[in-house]
Order: structure tokens, then sequence, then C-alpha cells
């Protein structure tokens, strides 16, 4: 079964998503007040967006009640490899490494960062030689 592509969201879409992966399911109300910290739109906005994204395939909306209540459609994991993917391909000509490379020279890692980078690395090292068969 092959992955769906997930549509690629914008800035105030992705605050969205965040407030859903956090809290989970939750009704228009509930993602205004979680962003209302963070930015200054009224609840129509919220309500606009959330119906513009449902449009779009990144959130689904449960209608069995009176107040409709979203959920993310995909998960953020899911979401942001898509979101790389796209801007490995578009800026960097598909190379991790430049995309890497740039990540690294923009913000400083923590050194537990760099760890889990080094294991990362091994990781997809290991599951390359074994995918090629060189166990």
């Amino acid at each position: 079964m092959s992955k769906l592509p997930v549509p690629r969201p914008t800035d105030a879409e992705l605050a969205i998503l965040r407030v859903l992966w956090q809290r989970g399911p939750s009704t228009v109300r509930q993602v205004h007040e979680a962003l209302s910290g963070e930015r200054q739109a009224g609840y129509t906005t919220s309500l606009k967006l959330l119906q513009i994204m449902t449009d779009k395939g990144l959130v689904e909306r449960d209608e069995r009640d009176r107040t409709h209540v979203y959920r993310a459609r995909f998960g953020e994991e899911q979401t942001q490899r898509q979101l790389v993917r796209d801007l490995a391909d578009r800026a960097f000509g598909g190379s991790a490494m430049k995309l890497v490379m740039q990540a690294l020279a923009t913000r400083r890692a923590s050194p537990e960062e760099l760890r889990d980078i080094r294991k990362a690395i091994e990781h997809a090292r290991t599951d390359k030689e074994t995918s090629d068969g060189r166990e």
C-alpha cells in the first residue's frame, strides 16, 4: 500500500496541526484558544482555516455532533518528512547532505542532538547495507 502524499500546509495551517497533534481531536474553539497565545486571529479565522484544511485533506471533520471535531489526517512525523523531502528537492537538488549541512550551519546543535544525529546516520548506513545485501 503506497502512502498518500501529504498536502503542503502553510505556516498558519502548521500551527493548527501542532495543536491537533498535541491535543488530539479538537473543536474550533479549542484550537482557537490554544492558538490565542501565539497568534492574534479571530475565531472565524480559525474556523475558515480548518475548513480550508478539510478541503485540502490535511484534517478530517467529525460532523456527528453539533460541535464539529477536527483531527489531523496525517501524523506529525509523516508531515515533517514530506516537508523535508519537498525542501530537499526544491532547495538542495535532492541532496540530503546539503540539507543537513545547512541545517547544522544555521542552528547550533546540542551535544545530545549531535549524538542522536550520529545514531541516525549509523542507522541509515546499516539499513542501506542491509538492503544492498551486504550484511
